[in-house]
């Protein structure tokens, strides 16, 4: 049965409509963010995900890269190394070309050995292992960034406040097995040792458990005056809301980690007086004040690592401008060899795809919210 006249026509419009649409949709280029967008960290898969959605916008309303507009594709690996690595091989096959991802170490370390098979340039906002750029380095890779600093780095400042302020009392220091969390404890502690110290206690718990009370009653019989946690704010919370019940009335501190209202939630009175070490407050950088404004308009608080994963997708854009191209080899290029204007303020990277320079302060909590205790430039 041959179609009507009409049919055909329609048939024929419907064609040249898609035949049109089909060049648009190839012009643009997809990039992505990857993060715990599921799970007890969801929190922080937001954050990814909020910055890197209000770049991909502002970019886009600026006229695109290179002429063309970008589409952001959002992963979840829920912090998990195996569902990290199922993402990062989707994302390969469609052929993104920045992954602004992804938030924990364990998982942009196995992560980022498919995206430079596929070539790919992963920017991180928030995965601070040394060993991410370290090993990648050693591999000859060249495609690895990030836009936060690493954890030796911020150990730095953590190992010294134990000395400084700690030193007089037993120091329990702890890790909850993550790349991560071990890492940031193990650089925290090797700090704290060469200050003339040495822990009273070394324990590894495990992301996930809840009930804390027998490690707490074996600080509190080693009279513990300061517990450093090399983890996650869901096991900070309870460990302070747990040693309080117990009558152990030691100071926590742990890392950047804990820049989340839902530490609170779950500490709740108990977390008063916890310091942890984060970057000087981006939200309060001059270059920052017109996103934060459009975050705040759109009713969303840029806390925590929004903003560094805006700059992850802005520093790519500009690089790939500078580059006049997307080719994840050209860009890293142009990252090595220029330095970048960003929400955070100005950027530059070393060698291996670390940030210059970065800064930390102490931060406080104090009845549900931190604030500075000990600034960055001390």
């Amino acid at each position: 049965m041959r179609p009507s006249r009409f049919a055909a026509s329609a048939l024929g419009a419907l064609a040249l409509l898609l035949a049109a649409a089909l060049p648009a949709r190839a012009a643009e280029i997809a990039v992505a963010t990857v993060g715990p967008m599921t799970g007890q960290y969801a929190i922080f898969g937001e954050q990814l995900r909020r910055g890197a959605d209000l770049a991909v916008r502002t970019i886009n309303q600026a006229g695109g890269v290179l002429g063309r507009q970008l589409r952001l594709e959002v992963g979840d690996d829920a912090c998990d190394p195996k569902q990290a690595v199922a993402v990062a091989n989707r994302l390969a096959t469609r052929r993104v070309a920045l992954v602004a991802g992804h938030y924990c170490s364990s998982s942009s370390i196995p992560a980022s050995a498919v995206y430079h098979e596929a070539g790919i340039l992963q920017i991180t906002p928030a995965s601070t292992a040394p060993a991410l750029t370290d090993d990648a380095a050693k591999r000859g890779w060249k495609t690895v960034f990030r836009t936060y600093g690493r954890d030796d780095a911020q150990a730095r400042v953590s190992g010294r406040l134990l000395a400084e302020r700690f030193g007089a009392v037993p120091v329990a220091i702890l890790h909850d097995k993550t790349s991560y969390g071990r890492g940031l404890a193990d650089e925290t502690r090797a700090v704290y040792r060469k200050a003339g110290h040495r822990e009273a206690m070394y324990e590894a718990i495990t992301a996930g458990d809840k009930d804390f009370t027998a490690l707490v009653s074996r600080m509190k019989a080693a009279r513990i005056g300061a517990i450093y946690l090399g983890g996650y704010h869901t096991e900070a919370g309870l460990i302070a809301r747990q040693a309080r019940e117990q009558g152990l009335d030691a100071v926590l501190v742990s890392g950047d980690a804990l820049v989340t209202d839902e530490f609170w939630k779950i500490a709740g009175p108990a977390g008063n007086g916890t310091l942890m070490t984060f970057a000087p407050d981006p939200r309060r950088a001059p270059a920052a004040a017109a996103i934060v404004g459009r975050f705040r308009a759109e009713g969303y608080e840029p806390e925590g690592y929004a903003l560094y994963s805006y700059a992850a997708v802005q520093v790519w854009a500009e690089a790939a401008a500078r580059a006049k191209s997307v080719k994840a080899s050209s860009v890293a290029a142009a990252l090595r060899a220029g330095t970048f204007d960003t929400v955070v303020g100005q950027m530059r990277f070393d060698a291996k795809g670390d940030v210059l320079a970065p800064k930390y302060a102490v931060y406080v909590w104090k009845d549900g919210r931190y604030e500075e205790a000990i600034p960055a430039d001390r």
